[in-house]
């Protein structure tokens, strides 16, 4: 016997499954916030809560509102299924966007990190209320309090700022809010929870929103890091399909003649480079192209050359990239064309053989019209692809040459990605991640312009539309 689900009308098509999507999100983001909210109180009571409590509110939050929502709409049961794949989506695709967006209009970096800074932790003394804490000196390079939490400039009070208390394990801190500074002792908005035994205290390194500042630093310095960047890397991407597709076609036509011995064998060789792992192969490269050492160089040297800069040059640097990526990426052109090839009718060759044409004329008139459908939306999504390739660049570069007049993060090898990993996580970007967020919300948008001009050249909208 069969039980039947419960159907109150459930929307039809196209506009049902969109519908079922907006509900189950408000319904993960709902159960998302009141988690943070539950959390937020018991880490105020609780301090040394673990970070998984959190995970496990949003669990005890969604369950109880699954069943909310199915009797709001009994409909919304039949979708319950998306639901695993739409807390996925939200906690690995959604959130992050929305996290990296939103540190593009703050100043958030590796000073100003929203962190207690451990260099001015200083022991303290907490009164019987619980709500003052008096520091035993004046820590560091400061002369005041006021001047520690960053509130004495133009003599601003410091009400509202953040402060860090720790306890003897000094391992989790606790972060309360300042009411009044008078001396060295700190009066707080809310007395310390019972539970827990202050020791010491330090500043907490705050960020805020700055609007418009990171985009505005970028088009300043345009001419010294995003022009010339953003112009290596579409002639890194259209150069490395272009060379990558002539060289994979070529091969292809070669090993899908049928009169070839050994073809068999020789497109297993050739498809190796594509199955090497690229964290293997690229620093291996690294080590071939290497100036004095490397045996490219040496043989090179055997024939009367001049040892080549590879690595350590702004042109040829840019040549060492290009071969690299001719060696990766020709095995997959190269395989697209044999594939491409075999759903070509052998009538259409016995005919222009019939006619006398010529083994080029038949290239030109019939493989290369025939191979264009199918290269398009490969080439297209081939170029999106190494707009983004960050993994050459970093494994194959990891102390690139600068060049004068560029930021030291924008060097003669990067693309537009590995300058924004270079000014989040290097030393000479300083860590600058609201810079670096800011960098990503502007190649997320060329990246998307160019997906819909994959889109459209594949005839995606066009069956969308049909």
């Amino acid at each position: 016997m069969t039980i039947p689900l419960r159907s109150a009308k459930p929307p039809q098509g196209g506009s049902g499954f969109a519908i079922a999507v907006v509900v189950l999100l408000v319904l993960v983001g709902v159960s998302g916030l009141l988690a943070w909210g539950v959390s937020s109180l018991l880490a105020a009571q609780f301090p040394t809560l673990p970070a998984w409590t959190l995970l496990l509110l949003v669990i005890v939050a969604l369950v109880p509102g699954m069943f909310v929502v199915a009797r709001a709409f009994p409909w919304i049961t039949n979708w319950y299924y998306l639901l695993p794949a739409i807390v996925v989506l939200a906690a690995f695709t959604v959130f992050p966007i929305v996290y990296t967006v939103n540190f593009a209009f703050t100043n958030y970096s590796g000073i100003n990190s929203g962190f207690p800074d451990t260099s001015y932790k200083t022991t303290v003394a907490l009164s019987q209320d619980r709500r003052t804490v008096t520091f035993s000196e004046v820590p560091g390079d400061v002369s005041s309090i006021e001047q520690l939490l960053g509130c004495a400039q133009g003599g601003g009070s410091c009400r509202g700022r953040p402060i860090a208390l720790y306890d003897e394990e000094g391992i989790n801190p606790v972060t309360y809010t300042v009411q009044s500074v008078q001396g060295r002792a700190v009066t707080l908005t809310a007395p310390v929870a019972a539970a827990f035994v202050a020791t010491d205290a330090t500043r907490v390194n705050t960020y805020g929103y700055v609007a418009l500042a990171q985009f505005q630093r970028i088009f300043a310095r345009a001419s010294a890091a995003l022009w010339p960047v953003f112009g290596w890397t579409v002639i890194f991407a259209a150069s490395t399909i272009v060379i990558n597709a002539v060289a994979g076609l070529v091969l292809g036509i070669l090993l899908n003649n049928k009169r070839l011995k050994f073809r068999n064998f020789y497109r297993t060789l050739l498809f190796l480079p594509w199955a090497i792992p690229t964290v293997i192969s690229i620093p291996m490269w690294g080590a071939l192209l290497n100036q004095q050492f490397g045996i490219v160089n040496k043989t090179l040297g055997l024939l009367g050359a001049v040892p080549i800069p590879w690595l350590n040059d702004a042109l040829w640097i840019k040549m060492a990239i290009l071969l690299v990526n001719l060696w990766l990426g020709f095995p997959y052109m190269m395989t697209a064309t044999i594939a491409a090839l075999s759903t070509i009718p052998d009538e259409l060759y016995e005919a222009a053989d019939i006619d006398g044409a010529s083994r080029l004329q038949q290239i030109r008139s019939i493989t290369l019209p025939l191979l264009r459908g199918a290269f398009t939306p490969i080439l297209l999504s081939g170029f999106a692809f190494n707009f983004n390739n960050f993994g050459i660049v970093y494994l194959l570069t990891p102390t690139p040459p600068t060049i004068e007049g560029r930021e030291s993060t924008a060097s003669a090898a990067d693309i537009l990605l590995s300058w924004g990993y270079r000014v989040a996580f290097s030393a000479n970007g300083g860590q600058d991640f609201g810079l670096a967020s800011a960098i990503a919300v502007i190649i997320g948008i060329l990246t998307i312009g160019i997906s819909v001009i994959n889109f459209r050249a594949a005839g995606v909208f066009k069956e969308a539309r049909r």
